[in-house]
């Protein structure tokens, strides 16, 4: 029991990037655009955009109503998580893992001014490190859509 932990101590002392070289190389490729419209505004267009690109709004995390429900005061903060079925069927039967990544985050927040910034990977950095040529594909093609929802939601007036 020692020896591993002692093995597992000088590994992480003598590799320490190697545990982070995953999430940080997917983190550079992280798209980050800033509103000049008003938060509630951003993520009302947000949730059209998702439609009018002809995806679905899997399910939305709402950090400011979950704050109020222990009295506490945050300003807006919503995880917007994207993605249709057809995609779903077509990544699952090329790489069941793959399912994991499912669905594609929007992450919107709101700044000190009011206004909000709009965070995202893209789907092919989410879903570089699964080599199937499907899984690829199916990222290439979700790139322009989140791509467009985001642009979209933000020429919104």
């Amino acid at each position: 029991m020692r020896l591993t932990k002692v093995a597992i101590a000088l590994v992480v002392l003598t590799c320490p990037g190697w545990f982070a070289t995953g999430p940080a190389r997917a983190q550079d490729a992280r798209i980050t655009v800033i509103s000049q419209a008003p938060f509630p505004q951003v993520v009302g267009a947000l949730e059209r955009a998702i439609t009018e690109e002809k995806m679905g709004l899997v399910c939305q995390a709402n950090a400011q109503r979950g704050a109020a429900t222990r009295g506490v005061t945050i300003k807006g903060n919503q995880v917007l998580m994207v993605f249709r079925p057809d995609f779903a069927v077509r990544l699952l039967a090329a790489d069941a893992k793959a399912g994991f990544e499912a669905p594609i985050r929007l992450y919107v927040y709101e700044n000190a001014d009011g206004t909000a910034t709009v965070s995202y990977l893209p789907p092919t950095a989410v879903f570089a490190a699964y080599r199937h040529p499907e899984v690829q594909a199916v990222a290439a093609e979700l790139d322009p859509i989140f791509r467009a929802i985001v642009d979209r939601a933000l020429a919104a007036r």
